[in-house]
């Protein structure tokens, strides 16, 4: 068996590959439908117009991948990770040549529906991640979730600097060479990745369905004390989704930006939250605590946000690596809070449930923020700071209860 040091660098390395592929098309988008080059077939479907096809393009991915996340983690928790793993990588590619087919065929129906099945297989971010929480005690809860998220965030940096220098070869090509990332990080995973939890015997069908019933993540949002959490999880999420969405639209609109500057706008981002979770969360979260950076980045990537609507574009860079140090913070904390707080429903679980939120949260602004952006991309995130406000303000309610006054208090 591998050690946990040796499976930590093979989940982070199948974590860095599984989203450059994910983030290889992500700066081509809304230049390809907001620019006048992309195919009449695919960007004037229907007369619509291309801010809305491509919110729903915005929306079909992340509506997948919230169906998959909602069940993997706790699949990976009944079944085995690894095994969970390298299926959902194999059709993740399948899927991809499919979204590759789309294009090629000027098909925006079978566009929408690759993207919608790709996006249940990438569900699977919380299996990897899963894997390595259960590394502990070998390794700490918080240095793996920290290391994951710096390979997250590398794949978020190379990936779409890839793609906008690869967009001359074809969306179609770019969606290949995705595919292709997720065959090989399957590989790896096959042949290297320790399974760390228990899978148990192949079940019927019957069984298997009763299973993702039984099992699904969704049923912890009954429990109270997670539940609010989840509000002020979901509140930023939104928020976090509309600068995630709506920043490329915003780059096109006001700017001209082309594939090439939206990458290395994305690279700025990126490198601060790699930087961040790799060197800085862990000690930071020692000191003070996860409650404290979650109060404290939430209430600043809010403020931040509103202020890049007014940034003149010099400045922008700073404010994306700004933008990119907050994000790191949240992004790192809450997972780990969740898991020691609620650490008896499942690793499998919970994060499946942290998953699912953040892509109920990216349906919810495509379709939102999109109608939003058809007076102006800014509103939509400027919508996103007024939702990550609400969210500093449900998260001091929970966490920062009134002191009870004692009856003799009161009387004096």
């Amino acid at each position: 068996m591998a050690s946990p040091r040796a499976a930590l660098f093979t989940v982070m390395l199948v974590s860095f590959l599984a989203t450059a592929g994910v983030a290889l098309p992500f700066p081509m988008l809304a230049p390809y439908f907001l620019s006048g080059t992309g195919d009449p077939a695919l960007v004037a479907f229907l007369g619509i117009p291309p801010k809305l096809l491509l919110g729903m393009l915005l929306a079909v991915y992340p509506l997948g991948i919230l169906a998959g996340s909602s069940f993997l983690g706790a699949f990976s928790d009944h079944f085995g990770r690894k095994r969970v793993l390298v299926v959902t990588l194999c059709l993740g590619a399948a899927g991809y040549a499919a979204t590759a087919w789309a294009v090629a065929a000027g098909s925006y129906p079978l566009f929408l529906l690759a993207r919608f099945l790709t996006g249940v297989c990438e569900g699977n971010d919380a299996v990897a991640r899963s894997i390595a929480l259960d590394l502990h005690p070998h390794i700490s809860r918080s240095q793996a979730i920290s290391m994951v998220f710096a390979a997250t965030y590398a794949g978020w940096l190379a990936g779409p600097l890839m793609g906008g220098y690869l967009m001359f070869l074809g969306m179609g090509t770019v969606f290949l060479l995705a595919g292709a990332a997720l065959l090989f990080c399957a590989a790896v995973a096959r042949f290297t990745l320790p399974d760390t939890a228990a899978a148990q015997a192949s079940l019927p069908v019957g069984e298997l369905l009763r299973a993702a019933g039984t099992h699904n993540s969704l049923h912890l949002w009954r429990e109270p004390p997670i539940r609010q959490m989840l509000v002020f999880h979901l509140l930023y999420t939104l928020g976090l989704n509309a600068c995630y969405e709506f920043y490329p639209v915003w780059l096109v609109e006001y700017f001209g930006s082309d594939p090439r500057e939206i990458a290395w706008l994305t690279v700025f981002m990126t490198a601060a939250m790699i930087f961040n979770s790799a060197f800085v969360v862990t000690r930071l979260r020692a000191r003070v605590g996860s409650v404290v950076l979650l109060d404290v980045a939430t209430a600043c990537f809010a403020v931040t946000l509103g202020l890049l609507v007014l940034t003149p574009r010099p400045l922008v860079p700073l404010v994306f690596a700004v933008l990119g140090v907050l994000i790191s913070l949240n992004n790192t904390s809450f997972p780990e809070y969740m898991i020691e707080r609620f650490t008896e429903e499942g690793s499998g679980r919970v994060m499946g449930l942290i998953s699912t939120n953040f892509y109920v949260a990216n349906v919810g602004m495509a379709i939102f923020g999109s109608l939003l952006a058809l007076a102006g991309s800014r509103w939509s995130l400027l919508a996103g700071s007024l939702l990550c406000t609400a969210a500093w303000l449900w998260l001091r309610r929970v966490t920062h209860p009134p002191v009870e006054v004692a009856p003799a208090a009161k009387a004096s």
